[in-house]
């Protein structure tokens, strides 16, 4: 569900008109994020650590209006009640790498058998759009598992910035008993400004500290 944000009392509605209208642009920021907690579970459940990272990321937005904006047809800014996450596949063949989507669920059980599925019947195919239908309420993320660095952009040369975030991981690192990874977060202006992306990447490690992961394990 869209929802059509009430222009007369949103604060950031000069913001948005400005940094949409006037100076289109986004930001990128990456920072190191502890996953040493949610990887240890995986390994001890035999889960796969992407889907649950995903799913943690998908959670989190769920309570961050600001990571959920879009337009609706004729340009007023809103909110949609859940983004699903577009993720990318490898192909080991061609070093090549296709787009899927999941449709996120809060029962992450369900969710990562569904990307399981998904990842069965689409994973094979080739082609930047493996799964065909994706919904307009999508977000953007993948891993970047042979680099560990300290920034990533994504630049839309000539063009607005998407509304959407788009994230990116990278490889691990492990230090003092502790596992790192870098993530970027790609995201336009007109929808978050710096604190609102301080309060995601909070939360989010927050949720990947303490979450406890149901599901059944690697197939």
């Amino acid at each position: 569900m869209f929802t059509p944000i009430d222009l007369t009392s949103w604060p950031r509605r000069e913001h948005f008109d400005y940094y949409r209208s006037v100076l289109p642009c986004g930001y990128s920021v990456t920072v190191p994020l502890d996953v040493t907690a949610l990887w240890d579970q995986c390994r001890e459940k035999d889960l796969k650590f992407y889907p649950a990272f995903i799913w943690c990321v998908s959670h989190t937005i769920l309570s961050h209006p600001a990571f959920r904006m879009g337009v609706d047809s004729a340009g007023n800014p809103g909110t949609h009640d859940v983004l699903h996450p577009n993720y990318t596949v490898f192909h080991e063949d061609d070093h090549t790498f296709s787009d899927l989507w999941t449709e996120h669920d809060e029962d992450f059980s369900l969710f990562y058998e569904n990307f399981l599925a998904d990842l069965a019947q689409y994973g094979g195919n080739h082609g930047m759009k493996a799964k065909p239908h994706q919904p307009a309420n999508f977000y953007c993320i993948s891993c970047v598992p042979w680099l560990d660095f300290t920034g990533y952009s994504s630049t839309v040369p000539g063009g607005s910035p998407q509304l959407f975030p788009v994230m990116t991981y990278g490889k691990f690192s492990d230090k003092d008993g502790r596992r790192t990874m870098p993530l970027a977060i790609n995201i336009a202006h007109a929808a978050a400004d710096g604190w609102h992306t301080a309060r995601f990447v909070q939360d989010l490690q927050a949720f990947v500290n303490t979450v406890t992961l149901e599901g059944r394990g690697r197939p």
